[in-house]
């Protein structure tokens, strides 16, 4: 098993991101037996990893960490870094080497602060690795302030820190920081290879895996959500079932507040358990007595941390949201496929008659219409639009 299993449908980028790790390992034995950098290397000091959802932007950039700290005896014989198997690989794909940094984020931005604990980090020597690796997920939730501030450090890195940024497009990067990084391009994973492994991974049955990698169209993390969450598939449903309650008026204003109910009530169990936990945590940290009184001085920090729960709630409320609209373009998709003959195969068999039925009743025109008022639901929640009237307006051009 090496670092790049869970690579899916990604043979191209897979080839380069493994060319440039042999190539960081040459520059490594290279300096630490004084010699001289090799000539014409494929390793650089920052990537850019884009793609859309679900093609592993992430995965790439975490298995590629790992190959640039694996410490595999077989490297002198001849093999590849990123066996899977040394305590580099282990460490880095557990997130426990000391060397890498991975920052994903649960809210809706990165900030100025954190971008600067990372330009700090960045700057350090490898405590013990081969490299110092700043994994940064969310690349495109940077703040205007933050990118700048990360630019710096992009421009002048450390001589063994490696960045690796991932983002949904080119677009969501400050042109000044993507024109400093090597950029590779993900694609959407075919459906058998995201069927493939839901089998050989999570021994989920093979019809089963068929139908969710259909039906999220090669998202493999949605795919195993929807394979293994009862809920998640429930939740589907009620979606699916939405074209066919925008009759009128009443019924768009019921189902777009249900939608959003049902992501808040998503959001709300999410932040839960976590919340609890971390509000106990801090009390505990900053001495609060047995009654539950907390010393003085210390409500700025409880107030912080309220803070970002609720921003935390915003962002997995709008992301619940993002889910639905995603499954509902979907369908509507089917629906153009139908329309148009096309020989394309359906995304949601398990709704085939919902959408004959409404494919039959109305035109492509109308069809590209409801689609386009998808989506621009989903830029309205990017803008910071009110959930409830977003959606209502969104209902409200679905209407038939």
């Amino acid at each position: 098993m090496s670092v790049w299993d869970d690579l899916v449908g990604q043979t191209r980028v897979e080839e380069q991101l493994a060319a440039a790790a042999r190539d960081a390992d040459a520059r490594v034995t290279a300096h630490a037996a004084g010699e001289p950098d090799p000539e014409a290397s494929r390793m650089t000091h920052a990537w850019l990893f884009t793609g859309p959802p679900g093609s592993g932007r992430a995965t790439a950039a975490r298995a590629f960490a790992a190959a640039l700290q694996c410490v595999s005896p077989d490297r002198a014989l001849g093999g590849a870094p990123g066996c899977g198997f040394c305590d580099g690989c282990h460490t880095t794909l557990v997130g426990t080497h000391a060397d890498v940094e991975i920052i994903r984020t649960d809210l809706l931005s990165i900030g100025v602060k954190e971008t600067r604990e990372l330009v700090r980090r960045a700057q350090l020597s490898p405590a013990g690795g081969r490299w110092q690796v700043i994994v940064l997920e969310d690349a495109d939730r940077l703040t205007e302030g933050a990118g700048n501030v990360l630019l710096k450090a992009v421009e002048e890195p450390a001589p063994r820190t490696v960045w690796l940024l991932c983002a949904p497009s080119l677009e969501d990067v400050l042109p000044t920081i993507r024109s400093r990084c090597r950029h590779l391009t993900l694609r959407t994973p075919p459906v058998e290879a995201v069927a493939d492994v839901l089998v050989r991974r999570d021994g989920i049955e093979p019809e089963m895996a068929q139908a969710v990698a259909r039906a999220t169209q090669g998202h493999i993390d949605r795919a195993r959500r929807l394979a293994t969450d009862e809920r998640a598939r429930a939740r589907r449903s009620v979606v699916l079932k939405l074209p066919l309650r925008v009759d009128d008026i009443g019924g768009c204003l019921r189902a777009a507040q249900e939608l959003v109910d049902a992501a808040a009530e998503d959001a709300k169990q999410a932040a839960e358990e976590v919340d609890v936990k971390e509000t106990d945590e801090l009390k505990t940290a900053l001495g609060a007595s047995q009654g539950g009184r907390m010393p003085r001085g210390t409500a700025g920090a409880m107030k912080e941390l309220e803070e970002r729960q609720k921003r935390r709630r915003t962002r997995t409320q709008r992301d619940s949201l993002d889910l639905a609209l995603t499954d509902l373009t979907g369908f509507y998709r089917d629906v153009l496929a139908l329309q148009l003959r096309s020989r394309s195969a359906l995304a949601n068999t398990d709704v085939r008659d919902a959408i004959e039925r409404i494919a039959r009743a109305t035109t492509p025109e109308r069809t590209l219409r409801r689609i386009e008022a998808v989506l621009a639901c989903r830029q309205a929640l990017d803008r910071n639009v009110a959930p409830l009237l977003a959606v209502e307006a969104m209902t409200m051009e679905l209407r038939g």
